[in-house]
């Protein structure tokens, strides 16, 4: 793959990441209003739940924008699309399908 196309997918998935933490973040300004406006009787625990869902959501999406930042790193270092692990090349279909791929398919396999 080529550095170019190594670039445009990087800032395809920032993007997406981004723009998916965005939204999180305007709905849960949204229901935090709903649930302090709501005259009706709820489930007080609710929030506290949807709370603990909603932060493992957005720790997952900031992990992702890491990663992102990793390989871009990687892509300017020259060592974008070879394995952290072991310099093994890291095949262009796995790439395109993570574009953050730090592993081979085998040695994530055997990291699960």
């Amino acid at each position: 793959m080529d550095n170019d196309e190594a670039r445009d997918l990087l800032r395809a998935e920032r993007l997406r990441t981004e723009r998916l933490l965005a939204d999180m973040d305007a709905a849960v300004s949204a229901d935090l209003t709903a649930a302090n406006q709501s005259g009706d009787m709820y489930d007080s625990a609710e929030p506290l739940t949807t709370e603990g869902a909603d932060d493992s959501v957005k720790a997952e999406l900031q992990r992702r924008l890491a990663a992102v930042d990793r390989a871009e790193q990687r892509l300017e270092a020259g060592t974008y699309g070879y394995s952290v692990r072991s310099g093994e090349p890291i095949p262009d279909e796995r790439l395109e399908a993570d574009p953050t791929a730090e592993l081979t398919v085998e040695e994530s396999r055997q990291s699960d």
